[in-house]
């Protein structure tokens, strides 16, 4: 006899909810390194947002939808006057902090930039401060917000690390969202069960295509959607304690959940053959690896595949930039990933455009020997046809060592080299960059330059004296951390 009903017995939450739930809710932090890297990547971060408050595509989504609106015991949007409810502040924080590519990376399986999730925490936490201040109760302080950082973190690049989205066209922001759940949950003082039920909705919501990142279709949206998804945490993990039902089975359903609607290959008739269906993969548990394994954007706001290659063609600049109209070719070398996110050729379209141009990332610091935001905007663009010009004589080409050392966990680099050859048979050495300036190899080269990094970015919108007493406050650890989250952002307030 056939079956004609669904069975209704209600299943346990998947194992994939239940292990995050668990971290969140019950991991110690002991890592040292790990709170240092943390207290690192908020300094850049809040620079990163500061600096992109230049750009008037980035500063017009901000604000409250509803102008004049009064929000008691709003949460801040570093520089800036905002204050709003927690839910537009992070689409706000996460906005400003990704808009110019220059915040932290992750690279593996999926790419990523963790500290999207600053967003929420940032909104969450400085709200929830304010919120027991007016009660008579101690505020959360910026160790709450570092502690939260490392878990958010965490939560999103250990399921990047075997777990591709983007080969099933998905955008590695549904890991944005899922980590901002989980920590906001948190903040909020969730229990177990609103846990589970918060996690189950940020993975039953409907998730972002990749097609905004890559030709032909790359845009703005790009620069907002960590903002979005990081708002879309909040948001649910407000749902989840306020005692919304979770789905236990959203991962595992047969035909329903999300392993079988958005993870798996399936033909036209929707029937999976074994070795087309996916699960997540957890290669190791949850714990501090990857904060204190994160990639920062120290020298370039460029997509993170391009900045090695950014550091040769700056080392290469002083040899071509006499000889640019001689350059017969330029030659590439690069990995897998690189190639199949970033390499372009063609028109491109706008700022969003070029800053995911390998080629174009290339050009710019053979030219003019820097690379800077403003070396994306139409304007500039226009003005230097030669960009163009060398990136069409720029060939791509895959180094099978690259690609596989990108993905060994104890190796991860980000290689790229250029060689330069001329019309008069003339050539360039071959220059190699394997780990970029903001590598876990190279954090005593590169601490310093992030240090230097944030203080610009402070100096773009504060007086010499409130930037002196900011960078005083964050270079000091123990001092940071004891800060109340609403007085630290208030002296971030524009």
């Amino acid at each position: 006899m056939s079956q004609t009903s669904d069975s209704n017995e209600r299943p346990d939450y998947d194992q994939v909810l239940q292990k995050i739930a668990d971290y969140v809710l019950t991991y110690n932090i002991d890592s040292e390194e790990a709170w240092t890297t943390a207290r690192y990547c908020l300094m850049d971060s809040i620079g990163c947002g500061l600096l992109a408050l230049r750009f008037p595509e980035c500063s017009k989504h901000l604000g409250p939808l509803v102008e004049g609106t009064h929000v008691p015991d709003g949460a801040r949007v570093p520089g800036t006057p905002f204050r709003l409810d927690p839910v537009k502040a992070a689409w706000d924080i996460g906005c400003i902090i990704r808009w110019l590519d220059y915040n932290d990376t992750w690279l593996a399986a999926e790419w990523g930039h963790p500290s999207d999730n600053l967003g929420a925490i940032l909104a969450v936490a400085d709200h929830l401060s304010r919120k027991r201040v007016s009660v008579g109760k101690s505020p959360l302080a910026i160790r709450d917000v570092l502690e939260a950082m490392i878990m958010a973190h965490e939560i999103q690049g250990v399921l990047a690390l075997e777990n591709s989205f983007n080969r099933v066209g998905l955008d590695h922001v549904v890991l944005v969202k899922v980590a901002s759940t989980a920590v906001a949950a948190r903040l909020m003082g969730a229990n177990r069960e609103q846990m589970l039920s918060a996690l189950s909705h940020a993975w039953v919501d409907g998730q972002s295509l990749r097609t905004y990142r890559h030709a032909p279709n790359a845009g703005p949206r790009k620069s907002w959607a960590a903002g979005d998804a990081s708002s879309r945490g909040v948001r649910l993990a407000d749902i989840a304690v306020r005692g919304e039902t979770g789905i236990p089975g959203v991962l595992t359903a047969p035909q329903w959940g999300f392993y079988d609607v958005l993870f798996s290959k399936t033909n036209k008739d929707q029937q999976l053959k074994p070795e087309d269906q996916r699960q997540f993969s957890l290669p190791q548990p949850f714990g501090s690896y990857v904060m204190e394994n994160i990639l920062f954007k120290i020298s370039f706001p460029a997509e993170f595949h391009a900045q090695t290659a950014v550091e040769a063609a700056l080392a290469l600049h002083p040899e071509v930039k006499d000889r640019l109209e001689d350059i017969e070719r330029i030659v590439i070398t690069t990995h897998e990933s690189a190639i199949r996110i970033i390499s372009k050729t063609g028109k491109l379209a706008n700022p969003a455009d070029r800053d995911h141009c390998l080629q174009y990332m290339t050009a710019v610091p053979l030219i003019f020997g820097k690379l800077e935001a403003e070396h994306y905007e139409d304007g500039f663009h226009q003005a230097y046809p030669i960009i163009d010009e060398l990136r069409n004589k720029m060939e791509v080409v895959e180094d099978e060592r690259y690609s596989r050392e990108y993905l060994e966990p104890e190796k991860r680099s980000i290689a790229n080299a250029i060689q330069v050859f001329f019309s008069d048979g003339s050539s360039t050495q071959p220059v190699a960059v394997e780990y970029p300036l903001g590598h876990r190899r190279r954090r005593d080269e590169g601490i310093p330059e992030l240090v230097k990094k944030f203080e610009t970015n402070l100096a773009t919108r504060f007086s010499r004296q409130q930037c002196a007493r900011i960078l005083a406050l964050c270079e000091d650890q123990k001092a940071l951390e004891s800060v109340p989250v609403h007085e630290f952002m208030d002296a971030l307030a524009g």
